[in-house]
């Protein structure tokens, strides 16, 4: 079955409201990474039944009521008041050309599309198509899906569910409503095969298999990656694909926001979108373990507590480890990125007294400087359980207060790990109170 025939069978199914999802999930899984599924329509997830409580919403809601106006213009819609009003920059711009999306009849070579994000929030654009995809992280739900369809001078925004979840809950996003940067071997169409093997990429992939399908614009030294590339027979055709300025050689750049598609915008954007679904899977992990828990009587759920507890404690230690950039590739030349994207996304900040930030880039060896995701401050890590949201700080303290290579964060040197505990306790404002007995290792001051 190709791509094309997979997203028709999950059309009919939406127009007869059967739920083929459990079939489609083995499918989507080839080439990924086992990950069970979370089972979101039962308690306390209830996915489909919840209301939805996010940043989107809260945009309908002020369409509805006229605080906010939005004007389309001729050639991109409401793609660029979308993008203002969201606060996602332009210069976050990716573009995938291989055929991943629902609206494939619309993307090739010649006309990819458009991907734009910041912390939070996720806008897909495709020339030719009325429909601009939306997405964001909810409380209660992880990733929210919705299509925003322009109708002549007005914008219809609707939340989409399981059109969109069977890609995007499956193992390639830890089995929960996520986001994947996928790397495929595409044809000059924009096709792929998918008996052929594909990556679901991130900061610990190595840049060998990253991008395939996508365009790459920035230089990299003599690092390889898939991007840029076609399959010519069975190789990927990757002569003179490398270190691209700009994208004016390969498209009519003007049909997009910007003629780039930068190599730092897509790393930030491989470890964002799995930083999301490590938060989204084990915050769901610890909501069923806690609804179970309250299910039970007195004298067995202080039987059960242990075992409450150690939940917790696994699903912390989960995202610590992808916070604290465990097991990330080396970059072994400098990258240099092709748009503004780096101020842009620095500015962003916070920054402690001395002006450090999580935010600052590396990129002579690692993708940051202080590595620590800049993910807690998002809105995901905010609305994590309290109890799960305690114990990954708790768990953060102990490791940024342990001696370097006493553990398994030998990445982490001592001046680091005194530079990040001082940035996170100068900056966040809900730190349980261990974070001020000590200061922590020896930072740079």
């Amino acid at each position: 079955m190709n791509l094309i025939d997979l997203l028709n069978v999950v059309r009919t199914a939406r127009r007869k409201r059967s739920n083929l999802l459990g079939g489609l999930l083995i499918v989507f899984a080839t080439g990924a990474q086992c990950v069970a599924q979370i089972e979101i329509e039962k308690p306390p997830i209830e996915y489909s039944k919840t209301q939805d409580d996010n940043r989107v919403t809260k945009l309908v809601a002020q369409l509805e009521s006229g605080e906010v106006a939005l004007r389309p213009d001729a050639h991109f819609g409401f793609l660029r008041p979308l993008l203002k009003e969201l606060d996602v920059p332009i210069a976050s711009q990716g573009l995938v050309f291989s055929k991943t999306s629902l609206q494939v009849e619309h993307i090739s070579t010649r006309n990819p599309r458009a991907i734009y994000f910041n912390d939070d929030v996720y806008v897909g654009w495709v020339r030719g198509s009325n429909l601009i995809e939306l997405s964001t992280s909810d409380a209660k739900l992880g990733a929210v899906f919705y299509s925003a369809e322009q109708i002549g001078e007005r914008l219809r925004i609707r939340r989409r569910d399981y059109d969109c979840l069977a890609c995007h809950a499956t193992s390639m996003t830890q089995g929960v409503p996520g986001h994947t940067v996928r790397s495929v071997f595409p044809q000059h169409d924009g096709s792929f095969d998918f008996r052929r093997k594909s990556f679901v990429t991130d900061h610990t992939s190595p840049l060998k298999e990253r991008w395939g399908g996508w365009y790459v614009t920035g230089n990299h030294g003599d690092m390889q990656h898939m991007g840029n590339a076609i399959l010519s027979g069975t190789n990927l055709r990757t002569t003179g694909n490398a270190n691209l300025e700009d994208l004016r050689d390969r498209l009519f750049t003007l049909d997009w926001l910007s003629s780039y598609s930068d190599i730092v915008a897509l790393m930030v954007l491989e470890h964002q979108t799995q930083m999301h679904n490590t938060l989204t899977r084990n915050n769901f992990l610890v909501r069923r373990a806690l609804f179970e828990h309250q299910q039970l009587d007195a004298v067995n759920a202080d039987n059960e507590r242990q075992e409450l507890e150690l939940t917790i404690d696994e699903a912390a230690q989960n995202i610590v480890e992808y916070m604290l950039f465990l097991n990330e590739t080396p970059l072994t030349s400098e990258v240099k990125p092709s748009t503004r994207f780096t101020m842009v996304f620095s500015r962003r900040g916070p920054e402690d007294q001395q002006g450090r930030s999580l935010r600052t880039f590396n990129l002579q060896s690692r993708l940051f400087e202080y590595p620590c995701s800049y993910m807690i401050y998002s809105d995901a890590f905010a609305t994590l359980e309290p109890a799960l949201r305690e114990q990954v700080y708790r768990r953060l303290w102990t490791i940024l207060n342990a001696d370097a290579g006493s553990d398994e964060f030998t990445h982490l040197s001592s001046e680091q790990r005194g530079t990040i505990h001082e940035i996170i306790r100068e900056t966040k404002d809900d730190l349980p109170a261990v974070w001020n007995a000590a200061s922590g290792p020896t930072a740079t001051r």
